[in-house]
């Protein structure tokens, strides 16, 4: 049976319309996917790379007594852009803004304690990983501790509640007096003050904590739980991508991440995922 002529008109119009939009669409699609390739080829003519780093979070990132950034993702980005063989601007980035700049150009890459999550995932990219992140046991350099059994009989301060806690009373033997507290600075503080004999905390805290007491020569003792970090890189760039994971490639083959990863956390960087 035949349509009416107005039913047939509008069916028409309809696909009409329907294969415009997917012409459209499909131009588009295939323009931004040029577009999105072309970060690599713009910073290659520029002959300068623009890495969001951050100077709050060391040993990570912090302002040194220069007032110039540094740290171990300072000292990362750094070591790209020399590898790439172009210039470097920093952009000082928090948490909460370093993905937004990938967003908006307003960088290339992020280099800033990142962690890949399915969330982030499916707003930015990521490289392999550079560096580890982690919760550790802590102590003076004169402190034998090898394993976590020799944590038997000693004291070790901890905040209630945060991941370190969780792991530190799974490893250590039932002998340690694990002290808590209520805070990272009251649990800093407990060490510093000679409260407790070693500190279980993170990395970054850990790092502060060193730096402003150099007196009390700490170092790293034994790994609680590692979560490691990630280069930040714009949806779908992915010749810039590739180019970075060589050059992190590279950095672990030859043992230049380790030496960064020494340099700032006091061990080597691990066994980092690709």
């Amino acid at each position: 049976m035949k349509l009416p002529l107005l039913t047939r008109l509008r069916t028409t119009g309809r696909n009409v319309f329907a294969t415009l939009l997917a012409t459209v669409a499909g131009g588009f699609l295939l323009a931004t996917s040029a577009h999105a390739q072309m970060a690599l080829d713009e910073v290659m003519k520029a002959k300068k790379i623009t890495i969001a780093i951050p100077t709050d979070f060391p040993p990570y990132g912090f302002v040194g007594t220069d007032l110039k950034p540094q740290g171990l993702d300072i000292d990362m980005a750094n070591y790209i852009a020399a590898k790439m063989g172009v210039g470097i601007e920093l952009a000082i980035v928090t948490s909460a803004n370093r993905i937004p700049y990938l967003q908006t150009k307003k960088a290339d890459l992020v280099i800033s304690t990142l962690g890949k999550n399915a969330e982030r995932m499916a707003v930015i990219d990521f490289t392999a990983a550079y560096s580890p992140f982690f919760q550790a046991v802590f102590a003076a350099k004169t402190m034998n501790v090898k394993n976590f059994a020799d944590l038997g009989g000693k004291s070790v301060g901890v905040t209630r509640g945060a991941i370190e806690d969780q792991e530190l009373t799974k490893l250590a033997p039932a002998s340690t007096d694990i002290k808590r507290f209520e805070d990272n600075n009251a649990t800093v503080s407990s060490f510093v003050s000679g409260q407790v004999q070693l500190i279980a905390t993170g990395a970054s805290v850990a790092g502060n904590m060193m730096g402003k007491n150099p007196q009390l020569g700490t170092e790293y003792k034994l790994l609680l739980k590692d979560s490691p970090n990630f280069i930040g890189v714009g949806k779908g760039e992915d010749k810039l991508r590739v180019k970075v994971n060589e050059i992190i490639a590279e950095g672990k083959k030859n043992g230049d991440l380790d030496k960064l990863a020494m340099k700032w956390l006091g061990r080597p960087m691990g066994d980092l995922p690709n």
